[in-house]
């Protein structure tokens, strides 16, 4: 009989999503390095780009919880493969604007919401897979890789986006875009399956072992039912994480909406080290992720999941606060990069941590909560894009970033009252009083 090592499915699924999640970034990414050349083509100011990203971004947040809620429904597998055609769509649309359509603005704000309405199924989806396909203990590695795509795909998307700028203009690199998510998504649909049972190339002794490391001790996964809307938002840990999650998302699109026009306009590199110097960040962002996913499921398997995820993370993003505090006071550009890349991966050392909690709180209903958190961190993108050259144009730069270092502070300490076994420990008390009560 095959061991759940030499078939590892669940694994597959997840660098698959670690591919798409990479793409996905790509999409959303590329508009930030070809901003300058479609603001000028379509007479657009920084504050109008702005608006733009921002419709990306509010799409994006406004459709996280419904885009959890249609994965728990109808499957994650379906959810997935519909998003990245959907995306796919959407991201070609662009580059048939002309300049001289009549309210030009109006229609790249409702193109770029579109796009963002499309991308809300990825991650709440790839949650549902991590609940139901990957053991508890597992769970900080593999949210690690999937969100190290994130980072893997902001990081090669300048140097990628530039060239074909160079070469072949701004709509080429779109359609390249649109092109990878067409086929990663194919692929995704014709390997993936909601649940390991329902896969054929899964053997039981896998199978045996996704089932064993499933959380337990929990009403709902007990009763096969799912949480309401009411029950997710009185939750107070939901509550915690999706504040948390709004500040981590403010200072993760900084690095995703602005650093490149940061490096480029204000710091004074030109298009081709701008290109490279953004990427440090994001391989930061894919280092952080990767590495906070391992380090979280040691101290979890040591010291349980108050440690290994809720006060690990805590730890990262006030460490992330200080890079990003530190990185903008610094006199040189190329320094500045380092530093703030710095802060990028301390931030992302967390990520795993809030997608591990909110699919061990969700279980069942891990899309939908998930998808809650997420679109706090999203409203948290929506308010940076446009914020952040609000605040530079004010203030300056350096008071852009020391308002997500802030911000990133107090999402440090949104973490210090998570409790992720609060219900599994209500559940005990009520199953010990019980037994008190019937004297079984």
């Amino acid at each position: 009989m095959p061991t759940a090592q030499s078939t590892g499915i669940r694994w597959i699924l997840i660098a698959w999503i670690f591919v798409i999640a990479a793409i996905a970034c790509l999409d959303r990414v590329n508009i930030s390095i070809a901003g300058q050349f479609i603001a000028r083509e379509f007479h657009l100011s920084n504050i109008q780009l702005g608006w733009v990203f921002s419709a990306f971004v509010a799409g994006y947040a406004l459709f996280q919880a419904p885009g959890g809620w249609l994965a728990d429904r109808i499957g994650p597998r379906k959810v997935l493969a519909i998003g990245v055609l959907w995306w796919g769509v959407f991201t070609s649309l662009i580059t048939f604007l002309s300049p001289h359509l009549t309210a030009v603005l109006g229609i790249l704000i409702g193109l770029r919401f579109g796009l963002g309405m499309g991308e809300a199924v990825m991650f709440p989806a790839s949650n549902c897979i991590v609940a139901a396909w990957i053991p508890s203990s597992e769970r900080g590695v593999a949210n690690g890789i999937i969100f190290a795509g994130v980072g893997v795909g902001a990081g090669l998307t300048p140097p990628l986006i530039v060239y074909f700028l160079s070469h072949y203009g701004w709509r080429a690199s779109f359609w390249a875009s649109a092109g990878l998510g067409l086929i990663a998504g194919g692929i995704w649909y014709v390997i993936a399956r909601d649940t390991p049972r329902e896969h054929a190339w899964v053997s039981s002794t896998e199978a045996k072992l996704i089932e064993a490391g499933l959380p337990k001790h929990d009403s709902f996964s007990l009763t096969g039912a799912k949480l309401s809307w009411g029950e997710i938002l009185r939750n107070r840990d939901v509550l915690a994480i999706t504040f948390s999650y709004f500040c981590y998302g403010y200072a993760a699109y900084i690095f995703v909406s602005w650093f490149f026009v940061y490096l480029n306009a204000v710091r004074g590199l030109n298009l081709k080290q701008s290109s490279y110097y953004t990427m440090l960040p994001f391989m930061a962002m894919a280092v952080g992720s990767t590495l906070g996913g391992w380090i979280s499921d040691g101290l979890t398997r040591s010291y349980g999941k108050r440690v290994g995820r809720c006060l690990f993370a805590s730890a990262a993003i006030g460490f992330a606060a200080l890079f990003i505090a530190l990185g903008a006071q610094v006199a040189s550009a190329q320094l500045a990069s380092l530093v703030l890349s710095g802060g990028a991966g301390m931030l992302y050392l967390s990520q795993s941590s809030f997608w591990s909690v909110s699919a061990d709180i969700g279980k069942r209903s891990a899309g939908a909560v998930s998808g809650t958190m997420n679109m706090g961190g999203q409203v948290g993108g929506v308010v940076t894009a446009s914020l952040t050259p609000a605040i530079a144009n004010h203030f300056g730069w350096s008071a852009s970033f020391l308002v997500a270092a802030a911000l990133c502070a107090a999402g440090a300490l949104a973490w210090l009252p998570v409790h992720t076994t609060r219900d599994e420990e209500h559940f005990l008390s009520s199953q010990r009083f019980d037994s008190e009560t019937t004297g079984s």
